[in-house]
């Protein structure tokens, strides 16, 4: 089994009910094609480098899967037809970081107490 790191960004105006049925959604794709969500993470609502589909901004969700090439190209497939996403990338990896997490919004806060 291979290791991926997948992001996808939803639309800005995304509420979260449907941000939620998305995560479930690519998760339950992942464990239909034998795969592995190892860890899932909410980067929440982020600045855009540039436009994208008249956008400013987009919600990431960020997968950490175990899985081979098939269920890569599946995600990617269902990915593309759905209205609500922006973009997707996906990153074989040989191992996980599993204690850092960069976009931790309760560590921002702490670093503006102390």
């Amino acid at each position: 089994m291979n290791l991926y790191e997948h992001t996808i960004i939803a639309r800005q105006d995304t509420s979260p009910q449907e941000l939620k049925k998305i995560e479930e959604k690519y998760s339950q794709i992942v464990k239909n094609l034998n795969g592995k969500v190892i860890k899932t993470e909410k980067w929440g609502l982020l600045n855009l480098s540039y436009l994208i589909k008249k956008n400013k901004k987009g919600n990431y969700i960020h997968f950490k899967i175990e899985g081979d090439e098939k269920l890569v190209s599946e995600l990617e497939k269902n990915e593309k037809m759905d209205k609500n996403l922006l973009r997707h990338l996906t990153i074989k990896v040989k191992k996980f970081d599993l204690k850092t997490e960069y976009f931790n919004t309760d560590k921002k806060k702490e670093d503006k107490i102390n």
